[in-house]
């Protein structure tokens, strides 16, 4: 079985949009600074997470929204009254399914360097 076999094997097409999923919800600067101040408390925030954020409460709650459907924090609505934590587990697996497509991305680059070209050359080359 060829590398490339063991890659696509390993990762089905579910697995694939489960990933990007999480990753574009990782991929906005207040989402990774709410999930930092979700890790450093570790445990539950219940309306803190706006504090040290220089974001309005609804830019923030959407923020969660997204997160919380990438399934990335778990959270719970009492009345007026909302925790979030993070969602550990998910970490977890996420970093076992990037370590090794990582690792299998790098290597592929590393078998053919004369393919890997800078941004600006792929530009260049459309142009």
């Amino acid at each position: 079985m060829s590398n490339n076999d063991a890659m696509s094997g390993a990762c089905t097409e579910v697995d694939d949009d489960l990933l990007a999923l999480r990753l574009r919800a990782l991929a906005h600067p207040a989402r990774l600074a709410i999930l930092r101040a979700l890790a450093v408390a570790d445990r539950c925030q219940c309306g803190q997470i706006v504090r040290g954020l220089t974001l309005a409460q609804s830019t923030v709650s959407q923020h969660l929204k997204v997160l919380k459907e990438a399934g990335l924090i778990t959270g719970t609505i009492e009345g007026p009254r909302s925790c979030y934590c993070l969602d550990r587990e998910t970490f977890a697996a996420l970093a076992r399914q990037l370590g090794p497509l990582l690792a299998h991305l790098a290597s592929e680059a590393a078998a053919a360097p004369d393919a890997v070209r800078s941004p600006d050359a792929r530009e260049d080359a459309l142009a």
